[in-house]
């Protein structure tokens, strides 16, 4: 049955009226969206593997639905994708791409260009230069598409319209910064001192002004994405108006919108059109060419600027890549009857092609040097270290998610203080994962000018001005040195900053909260998985860390305390756990500075081994070695006579520093698993300090059996870590840097250089 297309309606009267839904504007247009999107996402997928780009998954989604594949169907075309439907699914899409180039303004900050430098303003200026100069074919027409209304057969301009569009562009763009500018800047400082429901106003007056400045723009004859680049370029950056324009629309814009645009792109590209040898020697052409003008160029450029051979190259490549603008100009080409279908579709693969060659093959050639040290180079950095002795400040590096990682750090840090002559200088990282996302773009950006945008200005961020005032007030103390700082990137690789600044600060510890969170709702316990990605940052970092670690396993750390009979101050309890090891040792070491706090009381449970354990060990020659897993999931052998003599040494110390002051108890080994858990359920402490366990296979033979949900924490730190288990207080899971580098000034770290002892206070 023929379909009269003179009397589109948007919205059908349903199946059981007899309506076909496809033959009505927005039913078609919600199929036509999910279509896309699905195979968009599919493409994507199996691209993945290869670190493409989205775009490149959209326009080959589009091509796959378009006339080289599945549009080669008549009736497929006919049904879903009909020619009446193709203005309504580009009007969406260029929608999307309106607010797209809105987001690349909002996110521009000019000033990166005056600070870039010579060397990237002329490698710049090379690449544009290049990629224009030697386009080949496409340079033809490049009049008519400066021309308003060329080619189109309807109208004709005078021989001045050029000038007029280009004298009205300018005078645009004036009114824009004399007139429009002070008023967005009027906009933002309402939009950051009032609240509530007079915000949505100014969001809405936004989002509209990004319309009109488009219509503007296409009423003088430029592309309407000129007008909203324009208008997100004079969004002042201050305050919190462009935090959340970005926030507000980028999931709809980059998630929906655009994929469409990208899509429709593949719709109108029939490889098809491309026949005989001279139409691919044609397309063989165009893409050397623009790859040899844009790369050479580019190479050529940057070696003259001393750039190393491989950065030069591939940043050459990645000049080459093409993007949304090339494909603005080729629609705009194809409107205009500059470029015909077979052309239009030369320079879409052409574009597809460069784009997608460009992260194989920079990955191939630009190799740089792995940011982390090896782990034998570390050696001597600790050495170094260790040879400061006692006198110099403890520094540790503490790691932080957002607002609820604060709490249980500064208890933790406080608790720890030491109240005598030593200083303990804190370095908080805020983790910030860097995504495709316009307000990632937008952090790196503030952290490049402002140095630590989130902590450095709590007021701008989440963070709220209680914990401003408590590093503040850190500040002021004179035992603890607050310096925060900030790392932006990927979850892949954010474990690398985390250990390059460890190592370039000279940490004694990396403090890293753990992947799961529990908050009170009520009477119960709410257990909350903040990512998987977070986990395996932990992971890598207790592998290559270039010193201790701890993971802070918080139930409420500091928010409860207990008052002892007796005592009229209230004391936080601390438990440190000792089962021998380097580990453990490393676990007494630290929990042994909390002693000197006048408000924490510390217990030191030893677990000794059973008669039959003891005789075990007795049968065993005093020079044998056991295996020992390390925190690279490796083994080594290590002396068991030399392993008994470092804990008995250090626990000799700190019996002898911590007298009066803690309390030590030793425990037979029955049944670890029942004695640990029993300290964990109780609500007599707080928080437990325990060593990975690293230690004598005879002392935790048993925990090797029970089950652990996270083996990167070992047997001990595992089983407290398990929500199923009922532990109560928080946990604090110590990893030694490496057992095999222990030497014996790690056994000297309660004494002075003059051999004297001060009350329980270590140098980590």
């Amino acid at each position: 049955m023929a379909f009269n297309t003179s009397s589109i309606k948007t919205s059908s009267d349903g199946i059981w009226q007899g309506g076909n839904p496809l033959q009505y504007a927005f039913p078609l247009l919600i199929v036509q969206t999910t279509l896309v999107i699905l195979v968009s996402r599919v493409v994507g997928f199996f691209l993945k593997p290869l670190r493409q780009p989205k775009v490149v998954a959209e326009i080959v989604g589009g091509i796959m639905l378009g006339p080289s594949a599945l549009g080669r169907n008549k009736d497929f075309m006919r049904w879903v994708f009909p020619s009446w439907s193709t203005p309504i699914l580009e009007s969406v899409a260029s929608i999307g791409l309106l607010f797209f180039l809105f987001l690349v303004g909002l996110e521009l900050d000019l000033n990166t260009i005056r600070r870039s430098g010579k060397k990237a303003l002329g490698i710049a200026v090379a690449g544009w230069g290049d990629s224009h100069g030697c386009s080949g074919p496409q340079r033809p027409g490049s009049m008519d598409l400066a021309c308003p209304g060329c080619g189109s057969g309807r109208w004709h301009p005078q021989p001045l319209g050029f000038h007029w569009v280009l004298l009205s562009g300018l005078a645009f763009v004036g009114f824009m910064l004399v007139i429009v500018r002070p008023v967005m800047n009027w906009v933002g400082m309402k939009y950051s001192s009032d609240h509530n429901i007079v915000n949505e106003g100014y969001i809405c007056l936004t989002l509209a002004a990004v319309m009109v400045s488009g219509f503007m723009t296409d009423l003088i004859g430029i592309h309407a994405i000129f007008g909203a680049f324009i208008f997100g370029l004079i969004i002042p950056r201050r305050g919190e108006l462009a935090g959340r324009l970005i926030k507000r629309i980028e999931d709809f814009v980059f998630g929906l919108l655009l994929p469409l645009y990208f899509a429709s792109n593949g719709l109108k590209t029939d490889v098809g059109k491309i026949q005989g040898v001279a139409a691919w020697g044609l397309l063989a052409l165009v893409i050397s060419t623009a790859c040899a003008g844009k790369i050479l160029g580019t190479f050529v450029v940057a070696l003259l600027c001393t750039f190393p051979v491989r950065e030069s190259l591939a940043l050459g490549l990645l000049m080459n890549t093409k993007g949304l603008v090339e494909l603005v100009v080729l629609n705009i080409g194809r409107e205009k009857k500059v470029l015909n279908d077979e052309m239009f579709t030369i320079f879409v693969v052409m574009a597809l092609f460069t784009t997608f060659m460009t992260t194989p093959t920079v990955m191939a050639i630009y190799k740089p040097e792995h940011k982390l040290s090896s782990r034998g180079g570390c050696e001597s950095w600790k050495k170094s270290l260790n040879a400061q002795g006692p006198d110099v400040e403890l520094r540790i590096l503490a790691c932080i998610r957002g607002p609820g990682d604060l709490p249980p750090l500064i208890n933790l840090i406080e608790s720890s203080r030491s109240t005598q002559r030593f200083i303990m200088k804190l370095y908080v990282m805020q983790l910030v994962e860097l995504t495709d996302r316009s307000s990632s773009i937008v952090m790196v950006q503030r952290a490049r000018k402002n140095g630590v945008p989130c902590i450095g200005r709590f007021h701008q961020g989440e963070f709220n001005e209680q914990i401003a005032a408590a590093f503040e007030a850190y500040n002021q103390l004179g035992q603890v040195t607050v310096r925060p700082t900030t790392a932006i990137s990927t979850l892949s690789i954010m474990h690398e900053d985390i250990c390059h600044i460890a190592e370039k600060k000279r940490a004694a510890m990396i403090i890293l909260p753990f992947h799961k969170q529990w908050k009170s709702e009520g009477d119960q316990v709410v257990e909350i998985n903040v990512g998987h990605g977070w986990r395996d940052i932990n992971e890598k970092v207790l592998i290559n860390a270039p010193c201790s670690v701890g993971v802070l396993i918080d139930r409420g750390f500091g928010l409860r305390v207990q008052k002892i009979p007796g005592d009229s101050d209230l004391l936080k309890r601390v438990c440190v756990v000792f089962v021998g090891g380097p580990d453990s040792r490393m676990a007494l070491k630290f929990g042994s500075r909390m002693s000197d706090h006048p408000a924490v009381r510390l217990t030191v449970v030893k677990f000794v081994a059973t008669a039959e354990s003891d005789d075990d060990n007795k049968s065993q020659s005093p020079s044998v070695e056991v295996s020992v897993e390390l925190d690279n999931n490796s083994t080594a052998s290590m002396s068991h006579r030399k392993e008994m003599e470092h804990d008995e040494a250090v626990l000799a110390d700190f019996t002898r520093s911590c007298y009066g002051v803690a309390e030590y108890i030793e425990k037979e080994a029955k049944n670890i698993v029942e004695e640990v858990l029993a300290i964990a359920q109780s609500s007599e402490f707080e928080l437990m300090v325990v060593g990975k366990g690293r230690s004598p296979p005879t002392m935790v033979a048993e925990l090797a059996k029970h089950h652990n949900a996270y083996n990167e924490l070992g047997p001990i730190g595992g089983l407290l870590a398990s929500s199923s288990n009922g532990t109560k207080c928080s946990v604090l899971v110590i990893q030694n840097h490496d057992s095999t580098l222990e030497d014996e000034f790690n056994l000297k770290m309660f004494n002075n250089k003059d051999g004297s002892v001060d009350k329980c206070v270590t140098n980590l």
